[in-house]
């Protein structure tokens, strides 16, 4: 087995799933459709395509920089009648940092990293309306588990929000698993959650969705920030003067 990880940043992002007609909604982390819909558009799948290779896939996320939930108003125009149509709620994560995983074959893994390099069609957070800011691969790990290649990666969050925890030295972050080898429930640990999340067809005409089980643990970061004082105003550059360098030799001022 290998694990692919992924890194989901971007301005703003929306996860639905369960969002319906004029109030679309979104959770407060990635979905696993929503994934397996970003990897299958870099593989130029069209909707109707088989994704069974895909749904077999583990999925799993680490909530990096939770964001902040906007909500927006948007109206639309019928494109044949000009009608207008209902105005609709729309819901997004602002400045929010993700790192989600799938497990499986580490040949259909690998042809995935490829794709994400050279994708066919354009990737995007939930949403064609939200694309990414970063890089979305990050890793290919082969022979450990999901949470373990979870907690393997860096601290994502944007150096402004790490800044803001600079007083700690390491940082607990919240993964949401689906179970597996790595995530054997201990007596207390209850079912999970259940999700109607679990795509069975992306096709337009009828897309369906299985209900799937996640898991909530956590792992523990060093805080690359820690100990940084406040007002540190270091850059990992030389700032550019835009004045020009006088020889102090001189005093014609050339």
């Amino acid at each position: 087995m290998s694990v692919l990880t992924l890194q989901l940043a971007g301005p703003l992002q929306s996860w639905g799933s369960s969002a319906r007609f004029a109030r679309r909604t979104t959770e407060s982390a990635p979905t696993k459709s929503g994934v397996l819909g970003l990897l299958a558009a870099a593989l130029g799948r069209t909707r109707d395509a088989d994704m069974s290779d895909l749904t077999a896939l583990r999925f799993g996320v680490r909530i990096d920089q939770p964001g902040t939930r906007l909500r927006d108003y948007q109206t639309a125009h019928h494109a044949d009648t000009g009608r207008s149509m209902p105005v609709s709620e729309r819901f997004y994560l602002s400045d929010a940092v993700f790192v989600a995983a799938v497990e499986g074959d580490g040949e259909l893994l690998g042809l995935v990293l490829a794709a994400l390099q050279a994708p066919v069609f354009l990737p995007f957070l939930g949403r064609r309306s939200c694309p990414p800011s970063r890089p979305v691969d990050l890793g290919l790990y082969d022979g450990v588990g999901l949470s373990e290649a979870l907690g393997a990666e860096e601290w994502r969050a944007s150096d402004w929000y790490q800044k803001q925890r600079r007083k700690e030295a390491v940082v607990e972050l919240n993964l949401l698993l689906e179970p597996g080898r790595d995530t054997t429930h201990d007596a207390d640990d209850g079912p999970g959650d259940v999700m109607r999340d679990q795509p069975l067809s992306f096709d337009v005409r009828h897309r369906r969705y299985a209900l799937r089980s996640v898991v909530s643990r956590s792992v523990t970061l060093p805080n690359p920030q820690a100990g940084q004082r406040a007002g540190d105003t270091r850059f990992p550059f030389t700032p550019h003067d835009p004045t020009p360098h006088l020889d102090p030799s001189r005093r014609d001022g050339s």
